[in-house]
């Protein structure tokens, strides 16, 4: 139907015919002549209707927005003056012979041609409208080739791509599973998994030596921009390599894949940080280094001091006490620090302290904060000092456990370097590195993977078994811009050392075998030394298109409750396939009156 696609006529098809499909973008009569810019996912042409020729003129009159039209015609240069550099396309038109309407359209719910803001739930309604827009396929494109190039990277570096199994087992944390009944095994469920995890693992023991697999995953959770229930990523597991090794294999692919996508350069090699330098400059495990703040540890300072907001954590193993420095912050309002107050209290922090250095020159009379008068002229010199504070700066504190202060501080810095346009541009990769083994769950009072309980520890079985708390992991994060892009370790490859991780983490001997027999059994048989990693694939194209969240780069994605406005999944079922899987619903406590039973 057609010779070419609209965004491939070029000033090398002058005075050729073409033939062309696709969608009306836009329509315009300009006293006699008709100009139509057609649109196909490659871009959009002008097309120039004349009324020398009289049918397809005629026709051209009827066309409006969203038809699906043919049209027949040779290309020619624009007059000059009009050509639109913006388009590829733009120092041509084609003059239309011929025209034919494949299909006519309704008028669409929200306008295509423009960049009117629209709804999300409308946009997801009708995706199929929405992903007309040329910003959605520049970045489904954009995620095209994104995957083209890392599959061929790891194509040319020797990895094999292996599919695993959809239907599998739920996992320990079984909570967040998507759990799928089975019709020929009566109450047993399979569960859609959160990761290849297992398999991959299982495929370094069988031999394959180097695994990636593009692979759908899901996972039941409170969603924010950056999260779907289901979701895609980069898995990639090898055998006989250790961690330097992984990551400077997978950096110089993120490396080579900014280049050629891009045109950008990335540092070679990526920077590298520990996890407890991470919390201890930014508290944070993913920083964002484009901004310059800097959490500066006073507890020392604030030990002696008779203010208890300061004085306890200070004095806790468990507390922290921090400054944070505002450069120019002198000239944030009153209300605009009770605005930060309340912002810093979703962390769980019970207030925000802070100290205006009006005139450094002038000592403390220099200083206005209602705490100066809680605190000896020592202290504030030592926190002026250690904080290379001047004149015109802002210095905020933050009191508490480490937890609430490094949630609370951390999220604080990167909205201030937000709010006071303090990011700086560019690419800021990142490895971290040297993660706890283990953190403790005061819920369940119990120890908890702080990755997943494959992750091999940075010591021996005995150290490991002796102080579980200090215990490092072999395990790295890849962070981009305060983005975690991708995440892994090297796995516990011995029998004895992952049964002595499931001890610690609570799982004993005969739960181990019933929910991780498999691989249990699979480690006495020869398992080589391996890692591997996994990059969110989303997150990579969302950061690389420029979109505001992972939802902007999926074909169709779920909004943030996890329901598909397009299909409006998910739906209630009949009872005759409920009856087929042996299941029945429980009425809520609310329907025990005879409504529907709750899902």
């Amino acid at each position: 139907m057609r010779s070419h696609r609209c965004g491939e006529v070029s000033e090398a098809l002058l005075g050729q015919e073409v033939g062309l499909c696709g969608w009306v973008h836009r329509r315009r009569d300009h006293g006699g002549v008709i100009f139509v810019d057609l649109r196909d996912r490659e871009g959009l042409v002008q097309v120039v209707f004349d009324p020398d020729y009289q049918e397809s003129f005629k026709l051209a009159e009827t066309v409006r927005s969203e038809y699906v039209i043919r049209v027949v015609g040779k290309v020619r240069s624009r007059p000059e003056g009009t050509e639109n550099p913006n388009l590829k396309s733009g120092k041509v038109e084609v003059l239309a012979g011929s025209l034919e309407i494949l299909n006519r359209s309704e008028t669409p719910p929200f306008p295509i041609e423009s960049d009117i803001e629209v709804n999300e739930e409308m946009r997801l309604r009708y995706r199929y409208i929405d992903l007309r827009r040329p910003v959605m396929q520049q970045r489904i494109r954009m995620r095209r080739d994104i995957t083209r190039f890392l599959r061929n990277f790891l194509d040319h570096h020797g990895f094999y791509e292996i599919e695993t199994p959809f239907l599998t087992k739920a996992t320990p944390e079984g909570a967040r599973d998507y759990l799928v009944p089975s019709r020929t095994h009566p109450h047993s469920f399979f569960a859609l998994p959160q990761s290849p995890q297992l398999y991959k693992q299982l495929l370094m023991i069988s031999g394959m030596d180097r695994y990636y697999q593009v692979v759908r995953c899901f996972r039941d959770e409170d969603l924010r921009a950056d999260r779907q229930p289901e979701f895609t990523q980069l898995d990639i597991e090898t055998s006989f390599m250790n961690e330097d090794q992984i990551m400077s294999l997978m950096e110089a692919m993120i490396r080579d894949l900014f280049r050629e996508t891009l045109n950008e350069a990335l540092p070679d090699p990526f920077p590298r940080m520990t996890y407890a330098e991470a919390m201890r400059r930014f508290a944070s495990d993913k920083p964002d280094l484009r901004i310059p703040l800097e959490l500066v540890d006073i507890a020392d300072l604030m030990a002696g001091v008779e203010f208890k907001v300061f004085a306890g954590p200070a004095a806790d193993p468990e507390g922290r006490v921090v400054a944070l420095k505002v450069p120019g912050g002198g000239d944030i309002s009153r209300k605009d620090i009770d605005d930060l107050t309340r912002f810093v209290g979703i962390y769980g922090a019970k207030g925000l302290a802070y100290v205006k250095v009006n005139d450094l020159g002038a000592g403390l009379e220099g200083l206005q904060s209602p705490i100066l008068k809680f605190m000896p002229e020592a202290t504030i010199r030592g926190i002026l000092e250690r904080t290379e504070a001047q004149t015109g700066d802002l210095i905020f504190f933050g009191a508490d456990k480490a937890r609430i202060v490094n949630e609370s501080m951390g999220a604080l810095r990167v909205k201030l370097g937000q709010d006071r346009g303090l990011i700086e541009g560019g690419w800021r990769p990142l490895w971290v590195t040297d993660f706890p083994m283990f953190e403790w769950d005061e819920k369940s009072s119990r120890w908890v993977a702080l990755h997943h309980p494959f992750t091999a520890p940075n010591c021996s079985e005995e150290e490991l078994k002796q102080n579980p708390g200090q215990a490092l992991s072999r395990a790295y994060d890849m962070v981009l811009n305060g983005t975690e892009i991708g995440g892994g370790s090297v796995r516990i490859h011995r029998t004895e050392m992952q049964q002595t991780v499931f001890g610690l983490l609570g799982i004993g001997d005969e739960e181990a075998q019933q929910k991780f027999g498999f691989l249990l059994n699979a480690l006495r048989y020869g398992c080589p030394p391996h890692g591997g990693l996994a990059f969110g694939m989303d997150r990579l194209v969302m950061l690389m298109s420029g979109a505001s969240s992972i939802r902007e780069v999926m074909a169709f994605p779920k909004t943030q409750s996890a329901w598909c406005p397009l299909i409006d999944a998910p739906a209630q079922v009949n009872d005759a396939q409920l009856h087929e899987l042996g299941i029945r619903l429980r009425k809520s406590p609310a329907a025990e009156g005879g409504s529907a039973p709750s899902m």
